[in-house]
């Protein structure tokens, strides 16, 4: 009885209860639809979706929970998990939403597509919350092969292959360099897995190899991190990723998977390299130049929407760096709340492309000259979502770039700041002329795709639950420039809460105080 008790605390296994809503919801899709067929095809969207909120209402139950620490040492449901999984879980329940009726179009299995897309949210998820370098990689994996299967799910679309193809090939690499990183870091820590442990191995690395050999893994763990969070110059996939593939795919990968890449990086990062925090602090300075300066520029020549979110979303991950090289408590909230508030205006813009998409079959920019005329509730919703996502007053984008900008002032970062401030002023420009074509265009310069814009069949299949998509998205992204101060709070509690920031905290707190003593006379 002893033993089976404490084997029972060593697992914690409710801190994955979550995670197991999604697991169950996953087989029941799959049985579902084994045994109904067709019949059932359109409840097994609402069925994943109703799974889903179940697992991000078990998240939120289990904020501030007593003990976090699961399946002995190697998950972590703290606080901080608990907000990067249910931003993964609500960016798939947007996903499935706005993916209905583009899946139905194309001919192939809405059930397939929902499973892929559940085993991706499950690697993301656990990725958010992993403790240990097996279970890093694993996580990783998962949600790297779905996202790579989701690209690729166009079967008879040859850009959909291609980046597909692409995909994989710059995937695969970037995980065999990401996992030589943690091999190295098991064996200079003399075969220790779990974080934690790690950094008391290596907190006093003194010899030459052992340094040397930190400093290459802390060098290849970075670039397979970048690789995720699309910054440059690891973000080469990026554009063509997003042109080829489905749309919703384009949308999961462009918040999950990102928001999964920014929680393994704070984690890694702070615990297993928390001796070396100013050397990747100047690596990732170094990467936000040159994902905002690149990201934003290159977006200047876009003619695709979907090109023009890709570099977009690389100026973005940019933006959310100076949050990481702040290392501050204030720097950590802001990434939270950014990656908050980048969930709903993101994927409402998404939403609204792939219905332009669905009833116009275009992609191009040039193309939605006049839409006004013919929608003004899409023009309205797009416009609303680009704007926030360019930081325009009162919108959540705007608050989310102030918070990430004074937590960079407040830590020093003036010269990261103030690129930052240009590069935005940059961002607003390319957004705006998307606006600017939909509103301020005349009837007679309409584009030929919004002189023949067919009228709205909300009665076809899979259309509800885009439009549900679409306010959902809408609604949250304009109240989240309202909700901006509680969200920010909720964000800062979720750090606060943190053990593993605030011992890092503390820790640069403390050789700060060493280095000023030294200073003095």
């Amino acid at each position: 009885m002893d033993f089976s008790s404490n084997v029972a605390a060593q697992l914690n296994a409710g801190t994955i209860l979550p995670e197991g809503v999604v697991i169950v919801t996953l087989l029941l899709v799959l049985i579902v639809d084994l045994i109904g067929g067709r019949k059932v095809a359109l409840a097994l969207p609402y069925l994943a979706i109703a799974g889903l909120l179940v697992s991000v209402g078990l998240l939120v139950t289990s904020w501030s929970m007593a003990d976090p620490i699961g399946f002995i040492g190697a998950f972590n449901g703290d606080n901080l998990s608990v907000i990067f999984r249910g931003i993964i879980a609500m960016s798939t329940v947007v996903t499935i939403l706005m993916s209905v009726r583009y899946v139905q179009q194309t001919g192939t299995s809405l059930a397939e597509f929902i499973a892929i897309l559940l085993t991706a949210t499950l690697g993301g998820m656990f990725l958010s919350a992993a403790n240990e370098l097996v279970m890093i990689f694993i996580s990783l994996e998962m949600l790297s092969i779905s996202s790579y299967l989701m690209t690729g799910y166009m079967k008879r679309d040859p850009r959909s292959n291609e980046a597909a193809l692409k995909y994989l090939l710059i995937g695969a690499s970037s995980s065999a360099i990401f996992l030589y990183g943690l091999s190295l870091l098991y064996g200079l820590s003399g075969g220790e897995t779990q974080l934690v442990l790690i950094a008391e191995k290596l907190v006093n690395a003194d010899s030459m190899g052992q340094s040397l050999g930190l400093a290459i893994a802390l060098v290849f763990v970075i670039a397979g991190i970048a690789f995720k969070i699309s910054a440059v110059p690891f973000h080469q996939w990026t554009p063509d990723v997003y042109e080829g593939s489905p749309t919703p795919v384009v949308a999961f990968l462009s918040v999950g998977s990102k928001a999964a890449g920014f929680a393994v990086a704070i984690r890694l990062l702070v615990t297993a390299f928390g001796g070396i925090t100013d050397e990747w602090h100047v690596i990732f300075a170094a990467l936000a130049v040159l994902s905002m300066v690149l990201g934003n520029v290159v977006a200047l020549a876009q003619t695709s929407m979907k090109r023009m979110l890709a570099y977009s979303s690389i100026g973005q991950a940019g933006f959310v760096m100076i949050g990481l090289v702040a290392g501050s408590e204030d720097g950590y909230a802001s990434m939270v709340f950014y990656m908050l508030i980048y969930l709903f205006m993101n994927l409402g813009a998404f939403s609204c492309i792939i219905l332009f998409t669905l009833r116009t079959g275009s992609d191009q920019i040039s193309d939605y000259a006049g839409l006004y005329h013919k929608d003004p509730l899409l023009t309205l919703g797009l416009s609303i979502c680009l704007l926030s996502l360019g930081g325009i007053p009162p919108l959540a984008g705007f608050f989310g770039k102030i918070y990430i900008f004074w937590a960079g002032w407040q830590s020093g970062l003036y010269g990261l700041v103030l690129l930052g401030l240009v590069t935005s002023v940059v961002s607003i420009y390319y957004y705006i002329r998307v606006v600017k074509m939909m509103v301020v265009k005349e009837p007679q310069e309409m584009s030929d795709v919004i002189k023949n814009y067919p009228a709205i069949k909300w009665n076809l299949p899979g259309m509800r639950p885009l439009q549900v998509g679409i306010v959902a998205t809408l609604v949250a992204t304009s109240l989240a420039g309202v909700l901006a101060n509680p969200l920010f709070n909720l964000a800062t509690n979720s750090v606060v809460s943190t053990k593993m920031l605030q011992t890092a905290l503390q820790q640069t707190e403390e050789t700060a105080a060493i280095a000023i003593s030294h200073d003095l006379p």
